[in-house]
């Protein structure tokens, strides 16, 4: 068995060793207030919810699809089912029908929504993780660690238990760069930066990628800075992991499944 593989089988037997339960799917779930009116808000603020039926105060994943803020549809990774937690899996606004921050506010409105509501579904909302592929991992990185986001929706981004974005943008994201005309390749740092946002307080944060070979353009060396800069600000709870052999699109799947094993020591 290659390396690449028997990392993927050891972390799928060991994330299978969580719980064996029964679960329940309830679809389509709006998270906008009673009071917003704009048409494509209520169409797209909605989201999924899966949840364990015969045991209480399980954790919680908000996930956040990837499609670079442009595209894509909320959906309950396969990974993530049977294995104990409860999912939230997330639609938001897309560019270029909304720019920055619109699809921001969404997720942030998303993550309060499970605070909000997870204990009625019978979850912990002590032990709620933010998480999603690519631009999704972007937004659970805004969302955490710029505090303004939550506040707005009166929740503390402290409460979050844990940020684990999969190969998510650290720097300004790309789309956000294209909606302002501005180089794709020359990186930007400004308010539209995870990075920006380093702070000793922030959640316990677990940074995922592929292989630097393989990866999106300095993808890994990105969420190697947000690390560093971290751990600089003096921020304790700082993990980085490097899945070799696996591209951007490809590290969704090992990813998930160390997410869940990292959330598994979490609960012990």
């Amino acid at each position: 068995m290659s390396p690449k593989f028997l990392v993927v089988f050891l972390l799928f037997i060991s994330s299978n060793r969580i719980f064996a339960q029964k679960y329940r799917t309830i679809e389509n779930i709006s998270y906008c207030k009673i009071t917003d009116t704009d048409g494509y808000k209520k169409e797209r603020c909605k989201l999924d919810l899966y949840v364990p039926t015969d045991r209480k105060n399980f954790p919680t994943i908000v996930w956040f699809h990837g499609g670079g803020l442009e595209e894509g549809n909320k959906f309950i990774p396969l990974e993530l089912k049977e294995k104990g937690v409860a999912v939230v899996a997330v639609n938001y606004r897309l560019s270029p029908k909304v720019k920055a921050p619109d699809y921001i506010d969404d997720a942030a409105e998303a993550v309060a929504w499970a605070f909000s509501h997870i204990a009625s579904y019978g979850g912990d909302p002590t032990k709620i993780y933010v998480s999603g592929h690519s631009a999704g991992g972007y937004l659970a990185l805004m969302v955490g660690l710029d505090s303004s986001y939550l506040q707005k929706q009166g929740v503390s981004a402290n409460k979050i238990k844990g940020l684990i974005p999969i190969s998510g943008q650290t720097n300004t994201h790309y789309t956000i760069k294209k909606e302002r005309g501005q180089s794709m390749a020359i990186p930007q740092m400004d308010q539209y930066a995870p990075i920006s946002f380093a702070r000793k307080d922030a959640p316990a944060t677990v940074l995922i990628t592929g292989d630097p070979q393989l990866e999106l353009p300095a993808r890994y060396e990105e969420n190697a800075h947000l690390a560093a800069i971290l751990k600089q600000v003096g921020h304790t709870k700082t993990s980085l992991y490097q899945l070799q052999g696996f591209d951007h699109g490809g590290v969704y799947a090992p990813g998930c499944l160390l997410m869940l094993k990292w959330i598994k020591e979490q609960e012990k």
